[in-house]
């Protein structure tokens, strides 16, 4: 074990006595040099590369198969009624193509497929995994009798390592392989009379396509294509998966571009990838991959499958959305999407998955919180005017639009600054609160955070404010006006008059000021025989139309009775007129004042035995 030493102070210098050594890394297992075990795949050669120029323009054709290569990676594969849910979930997301089971493989996954064909959409496809073995195949074809759409997925591992290490297969033998699997699947669908009734439509994945030499893979898919005989109207699908993530996502477009570029009737040929996350660049992959000419992208929701996954289509199809490309997916109700999922999986989403995760539209650090809820104001201006481009900072997507609402884009603990509990007092009380205002609650709400040792629930944030402000008078209500009138003496001179409500008792009030505001601070200091002023002011209005209110925040600055120093003390008061909610607002801080203890509550039987007099 590494030792470290320990950074003394020195009594009287206060300067570091002792330095930390340079860690020194031991690479206990790990190899300090990793080129003698691990070799880059290297890229194909090509000419004119052009992928990197490309935008994406348009949705690719989607298949999920969450309910293949999804479900065979699950510890605890789905139950039959788990698999019917889930496949009614993808039907109403959007998709179109569903691989949906290997049905040779059991009766159970045959007995799927069948519930399948059987209950899909006229313009849903659905595809089904086989070995190019000829029993297989056959079992295969006969779950899907029936369907109005159907995909037979023939594979065969191409790479070296494979066809070497587990298989013992000359390129020439996996080729002749491959065509014989895909004349049998011909001759048992579209060339059968029996058959006619399905739309068949076949696809061939040359497996660890991104560990294959690429010029082979080319040569064994021109084969397969020749035997199958594509249309322009029903095209082949190459599927060409990164099987296991052997490199980075550039050279994976190379690929596919050489392939996009040497295989021949292009316009008869769909070309879709099938990314892996072995490296964690699955999406990134399949981006890059559809910049290179791939038209179809195979994949599963919030990337369940082998090892790291496969490719998260949730990402990948939101990636798209928001750059202005409809992804033809729709994932209004992304939380719905998450508890099917996590139901049917038996695996949570990561709080931090992209989109889907519960935590990725919320914002903790008080400086994110800050410039989000400034970038809500300033578009909220620009859409009265017609400006609709969404521009929020840290909120690529805006949360509403996969279900989400707003109340979660910002949420509060002890690493919270202002612009976070100011964000959750405007959109649970409508309050704007004014920036003073904001830094004194933020000191309140971080240390009622701390205390509980948790984040603070919107719920908890609108009560501490509430209560620390005295809102309206609802938490502390020692004085209460009940009337009151301002007349004006001359042009600086306003007196006000009126009574409040002490312990049962009505106490008349007075005060001179040079407007209503400065006249009821004045009486409220003769009431309580202590200096008040106003030391902010703001106010606001709230709602349109006839259900306007006003708002006002008021911070009065008084002497503590107990060493006559100077204190500061908001409150907030609402009303249908202006004048009244500052009114209330100044109440709402003087009797905030006296809950505190720092201010007595006014002697009524002296106060009103002066008036009689």
């Amino acid at each position: 074990m590494v030792k470290r030493t320990i950074v003394a102070l020195a009594e009287q210098t206060g300067r570091i006595s002792k330095t930390i050594p340079s860690f020194k890394l031991n690479y206990k297992n790990m190899l300090k040099d990793p080129s003698i075990k691990y070799k880059p795949f290297p890229a194909p050669h090509l000419e004119n590369r052009s992928w990197p120029n490309n935008t994406i323009t348009k949705a690719p054709r989607w298949l999920s198969t969450d309910l293949r290569d999804g479900n065979q990676s699950l510890p605890d594969p789905m139950t039959v009624e788990q698999k019917k849910e889930y496949f009614h979930k993808l039907i109403e997301i959007g998709f179109k193509e569903i691989e949906v089971a290997f049905p040779s493989a059991s009766q159970t996954d045959f007995d799927f497929t069948r519930y399948a064909v059987e209950n899909a959409p006229e313009d849903v496809t659905i595809q089904a995994l086989v070995q190019s073995r000829e029993h297989l195949i056959k079992r295969t074809v006969e779950s899907l009798k029936g369907a109005k759409r159907a995909t037979i997925h023939t594979y065969l591992a191409t790479s070296d390592m494979f066809r070497e290490i587990v298989f013992s297969m000359s390129q020439e033998e996996a080729i002749t392989k491959a065509v014989e699997a895909t004349r049998l699947v011909r001759k048992l669908t579209k060339d059968d009379p029996s058959q006619q009734a399905t739309r068949w439509s076949y696809e061939f994945s040359p497996e660890c396509f991104s560990d294959t030499p690429t010029d082979f893979a080319v040569k064994i898919c021109e084969a397969v294509k020749e035997a199958w005989e594509p249309t322009v109207e029903n095209p082949i699908i190459f599927n060409l998966p990164a099987t296991v993530e052997q490199t980075t996502p550039n050279v994976y477009a190379d690929q596919i571009e050489y392939f996009s570029k040497h295989i021949s009737e292009r316009e008869k040929v769909c070309i879709s990838t099938h990314c892996h996350n072995d490296r964690g660049c699955a999406v990134a992959a399949t981006e890059l991959g559809m910049l290179a000419g791939a038209d179809r992208v195979e994949g599963c929701v919030f990337g369940n499958g082998e090892r790291t996954g496969n490719v998260d289509l949730v990402t990948v199809a939101l990636n798209m959305y928001t750059q202005g490309v409809s992804p033809n997916l729709d994932f209004s109700d992304i939380t719905s999407v998450v508890e099917v999922s996590e139901r049917c999986n038996k695996i949570p989403v990561s709080p931090r998955a992209p989109y889907g995760g519960d935590l990725v539209v919320c914002a903790f650090s008080g400086s994110h919180q800050d410039a989000i809820k400034k970038g809500f104001a300033l578009q909220e201006k620009k859409r009265k005017n017609g400006d609709h481009q969404w521009r929020i900072p840290y909120l690529p997507l805006d949360p509403k639009d996969i279900g989400r609402d707003y109340e979660a884009v910002i949420r509060v603990n002890s690493q919270s600054g202002k612009g976070g509990a100011a964000w959750i007092i405007l959109r649970a009380l409508g309050l704007d609160v004014p920036r003073n205002m904001q830094i004194d609650f933020s000191s309140a709400v971080q240390t009622t955070a701390d205390s509980l040792g948790k984040e603070l629930t919107a719920e908890e944030i609108t009560n501490l404010f509430k209560d620390t402000y005295n809102y309206n008078n609802e938490s502390h209500r020692y004085i209460t006006l009940l009337n009151y009138n301002v007349e004006r003496k001359d042009n600086e001179r306003r007196v006000l008059t009126g009574q409040v409500e002490i312990n049962d008792t009505v106490v008349p009030i007075n005060g001179v000021g040079n407007g209503p505001v400065s006249s009821i601070v004045d009486a409220l200091s003769n009431l309580v025989g202590v200096k008040l002023s106003v030391e902010h002011y703001s106010e606001h209005a709230i709602g349109s139309g006839t259900s306007t209110k006003a708002a006002s925040f008021v911070q009065l600055r008084y002497l503590r009775e107990e060493d006559n120093g100077a204190a500061f003390k908001w409150g907030v008061g609402l009303a249908e007129d202006v004048g009244d909610s500052s009114v209330q607002a100044i109440l709402a801080t003087l009797n905030n004042i006296i809950a505190s203890d720092e201010i007595p509550v006014p002697n009524v039987a002296k106060k009103a035995k002066k008036a009689s007099a």
